[in-house]
């Protein structure tokens, strides 16, 4: 079978232009050709691994190379409800507020 089309870009050319964008802040269309991967497969390229849950295994091997390097401060660690599972049969509805009394509406 013929293959069609451009052939695809590289894992790292696509990885170099996805940082470059994140640090940059640049727009996508702006990513300059010497990197070898237009915006728009960048942006594709993302997606797709982000999908895939490319990133979140790249941070958990990251943190774990990190910790075995002993180059983590865990004296810092914050954890937040969003990082902690609920209990069986609990609901993540509404929550009672910590704040005092709503304010009175000056309209």
């Amino acid at each position: 079978m013929q293959k069609t089309g451009r052939p695809r870009v590289s894992d790292r050319a696509a990885f170099t232009a996805i940082v470059f964008v994140l640090l940059t802040g640049v727009p996508w269309r702006l990513v300059p050709k010497e990197i070898g991967c237009s915006g728009v497969s960048a942006w594709r390229r993302l997606r797709d691994w982000q999908a895939a849950g490319v990133w979140e295994r790249l941070h958990h091997e990251l943190l774990r190379g990190l910790n075995a390097a002993g180059q983590i401060d865990w004296s810092r660690d914050i954890v937040d409800s969003s990082q902690i599972p609920l209990f069986k049969g609990a609901s993540p509805g509404l929550r009672r507020s910590t704040a005092g009394a709503l304010a009175q509406s000056i309209i």
